[in-house]
């Protein structure tokens, strides 16, 4: 039995023992559209001489989220050709045959606009799958989400409970493979009502048949399992007090009861949610950054109290979260994030193979992401942070390490532009970590054009040394520029503290604008980057961070390159309590002025540069907000074409789905940049690289 828990493995343990990876001589790659089997020694090669071209960055990746079945005979995966998403499978044992395709992620339009969100195994016959759709309910955009199955045997796609669903009906709290049955918790449609609490309920999922397991509670929005397939305790939120209710019960017969009933002002996390229920009665692991950052603790369920020390925690930073062992009873291990992601195993026999890994690729260079029961095969990324590697599957018992495919589609293996973390101080003395990629073309690193890139969020959202299945650093490091990525404070990750920081009335538009300010001070001051040569470029609240700059403080920032942000607050703060409710609303902004924060309401006077992008089919920022601000800018006699440029792509969403409005992005980024602060110029001692790498956007 498993239970479904999202961006989790599915782990068991199994009893240690001795094995390194090795390569047999006539081992082929497990598809045949990989490249050949991978070695140890010959992972990594060299990256291409002269500039990867820019639309390279944009190229959808070639392969992502692989998932072994239970017997670890098949691998469900996402690939990509001609920069359209297939959902398919690999067969493992047959190394060398080419992947089955049974779904195209675009192709479900009947209803409006569908994609496919997730998938995985139930058993070792069916891949369940989450599509979803884009419609328009009650005159606003709103997603629904539905499961659908995939039978490796007859071949065929067969929706699964849809009847009586509404919103949400793909919620997995437990699958038992044996039975190849799920619980799934979804949202309702009863007598033409609908309340927003979920039911349960059992689904076989060969033959599509369902059961209720557990009515609605009008207390309870989600649902908690434990190992065994029993509900034992409910979570509800009211949007307007933002209190969050923990219902709980010791067992399947007992009652449900309330244990902790608070709101959390400072939006950081702070009540208490089991990860995993233990056999010892009322006890749980879960986590809590009652000490300022988060941490493992055992909890008692019944009195919500922390029992005894931390089982883990990382200096300096919060760990992301736990990951169960197979019988979800016991941590297999907890995954954190320091200046990148990196698991610390609590499993023997999976924390032998890490510990194998690092010494053969380089410490936290190989991710452990799904096995099969019983850990005999175990699927990883191997990556460096400034390439993109690929995935592998590992077999414990031959020894044998093979490609199961890239994550780029081009760049593949290469190495690019090299990143670190570097602490710099904000100039009220506050700590903060930041980013840093530097060109590979520039070595002497000394005085270099540099774009500040804000990430998303803000709160609760971080950068890290990666690649990135949006690796916009390494794309505009390759034109020539130092990209410095600011983890401001309010970002996540450095403790509660640190979020606070940024959710004081002087923080956002305000004291956080300032963090990405005082990047220029300390890294012009370190000789890296000169500050006069310096754009900003972000999406989402990095969009916003960005226009604000361009209106704030124009005179630090020769350009300005904005995506899919917020202008105008007032105006988005009403959307966001009809969406998330009159406390939710509060998430966002936290100034006290929020027309003086808002670049749209303060167009007049001097601006820089602005490049603003926006997709017409944003479901999280209404694309009134990027027209408003450029109606207010053309109002205030800024001229098209010279002060700002305007660009509104038809399929764009929030998360750039589609591969052409993915590349249009980053092309449009890279020819603002050059008219304005262009990476080379003519008193640089060196000289821009000839492209090496070339595709065209399609």
């Amino acid at each position: 039995m498993r239970k479904a828990k999202l961006a989790a493995l599915f782990l068991g343990a199994a009893a240690p023992s001795t094995f390194a990876p090795v390569v047999a001589e006539s081992t082929a790659p497990l598809v045949n559209i990989a490249a050949q089997a991978a070695d140890s020694q010959t992972i990594v090669v060299n990256a291409p001489r002269g500039r990867v071209e820019t639309a390279v960055f944009g190229k959808r990746p070639f392969m992502r989220s692989p998932r072994l079945s239970p017997d670890g005979t098949k691998i469900a995966v996402m690939m990509t050709k001609d920069g359209v998403d297939y959902l398919g499978f690999i067969d493992a044992t047959k190394p060398g045959s080419a992947p089955i395709f049974f779904a195209q992620a675009e192709e479900f339009r009947e209803a409006g606009d569908r994609a496919i969100a997730s998938w995985r195994f139930v058993g070792n016959r069916t891949i369940i799958f989450t599509v979803v759709s884009r419609e328009i309910i009650g005159g606003r955009r709103s997603d629904v989400l539905r499961l659908v199955t995939y039978d490796l045997e007859t071949k065929k796609i067969s929706p699964l409970a849809w009847d009586g669903a509404r919103g949400s009906g793909v919620s997995i709290l437990f699958i038992d493979d044996e039975k190849e049955t799920i619980l799934v918790s979804r949202d309702t449609l009863k007598d033409m009502s609908y309340s927003g609490n979920p039911e349960v309920i059992e689904v076989d999922v060969r033959s599509g048949k369902f059961k209720t397991i557990m009515r609605q509670n009008v207390e309870v929005r989600s649902w908690l399992v434990d190992g065994k397939g029993v509900i034992r305790a409910g979570v509800g939120n009211d949007s307007d007090s933002g209190k969050q209710r923990l219902m709980y019960r010791s067992d399947g017969n007992s009652v449900m009861k309330t244990v902790s009933n608070e709101a959390d002002t400072t939006f950081t996390g702070t009540q208490i949610i089991p990860d995993i229920f233990l056999d010892e009665p009322d006890m749980a692991y879960a986590t809590s950054n009652k000490d300022g950052f988060r941490k493992v603790y055992k909890v008692n369920l019944k009195t919500i109290q922390i029992v005894g020390d931390p089982i883990f925690g990382v200096k300096g930073y919060d760990i992301d979260g736990i990951i169960s062992n197979e019988a979800d009873n016991a941590i297999a291990g907890v995954a954190y994030t320091s200046t990148k992601q990196r698991t610390r195993w609590f499993d023997p026999r999976l924390a032998e193979v890490q510990k194998l890994m690092d010494e053969d690729f380089g410490r936290g260079n190989a991710q452990i992401l799904s096995t099969n029961d019983g850990d005999t095969k175990i699927l990883m990324r191997i990556a460096k942070v400034n390439a993109p590697g690929g995935y592998y599957l590992f077999d414990t018992e031959s020894g044998n390490l093979n490609l199961v495919g890239w994550a780029h589609p081009v760049i593949k293996e290469f190495e690019l532009n090299p990143t670190n973390s570097v602490r710099y101080k904000a100039s009220d003395g506050l700590e903060m970590e930041a980013v840093v990629t530097y060109p590979r073309h520039r070595p002497s690193r000394q005085k270099l054009p540099v774009i500040v890139m804000p990430h998303g969020g803000p709160y609760g959202v971080r950068d890290q040394e990666e690649f990135g299945f949006f690796p916009w650093h390494q794309a505009m490091a390759e034109l020539g520029y130092v990209v410095i990525q600011p983890n401001y404070r309010g970002s996540g990750g450095y403790g509660k503290e640190f979020v606070k920081e940024g959710r004081k009335p002087n923080g956002y538009g305000l004291r956080m604008q300032d963090d990405l300010n005082d990047v220029l001070t300390w890294f012009g001051q370190s000789g890296l980057i000169d500050p006069k040569r310096a754009c900003l470029m972000g999406w989402s609240y990095g969009g916003y961070a960005t226009a604000r700059g361009a209106q704030r403080d124009p005179d630090k920032w020769k350009c300005a390159i904005a995506g899919a942000g917020v202008y105008d607050f007032p105006m988005m703060k009403a959307y966001d309590t009809r969406a998330f409710g009159d406390f939710g609303a509060n998430f966002q902004a936290t100034a006290d002025d929020l027309i003086g924060i808002s670049s749209a309401r303060n167009t007049d006077g001097p601006w820089s540069p602005i490049l603003i992008v926006a997709g017409l089919r944003d479901a999280r920022i209404p694309i009134e907000q990027s027209r408003t601000l450029v109606s207010r800018l053309k109002g205030s006699g800024k001229k098209e074409g010279i002060d700002f440029k305007y660009v509104e792509q038809p399929k764009g969403t929030h998360n750039l789905p589609y591969e052409d409005v993915h590349i249009e992005w980053l092309k449009e980024a890279e020819a603002w940049a050059e008219r304005f602060n262009p990476a080379y110029i003519a008193s640089d001692p060196d000289k821009a690289p000839l492209v090496a790498v070339t595709l065209a956007a399609k």
